[in-house]
């Protein structure tokens, strides 16, 4: 009986402590960026994420207004046809090769 207490203890402990989110990408965003976004915009992905620095990208998506600022980075992009589960990927690509950031392998 203690056996099985223990493992149904266990068990629940772990269940508890796994993520349920699998966290952001950053090479999913810059596929994302790739596809989705590039057209639109007019310039790659590493020109685009070199609007901000990584505390700027941070604290704009940590308001809420990562949307808005891409959409003022790339004026002819449609928000309506970006899946919102995108945006925390892109995210992490733009602050990942922000000003400060990491530079890209050309």
């Amino acid at each position: 009986m203690k056996k099985i207490l223990s493992v149904l203890m266990l068990s629940s402990f772990i269940m508890v402590t796994l993520p349920t989110e699998v966290p952001a990408n950053t090479k999913k965003g810059q596929r994302l960026f790739k596809k989705k976004f590039r057209k639109k915009c007019g310039f790659s992905g590493v020109r685009f994420a070199r609007n901000h620095t990584q505390a700027e990208w941070k604290e704009i998506y940590e308001k809420g207004e990562f949307p808005q600022e891409v959409k003022k980075i790339c004026p002819r992009l449609k928000l309506e046809n970006i899946k919102p589960s995108w945006w925390e990927h892109v995210n992490d690509f733009a602050v990942k090769y922000a000003k400060d950031g990491i530079v890209p392998k050309c």
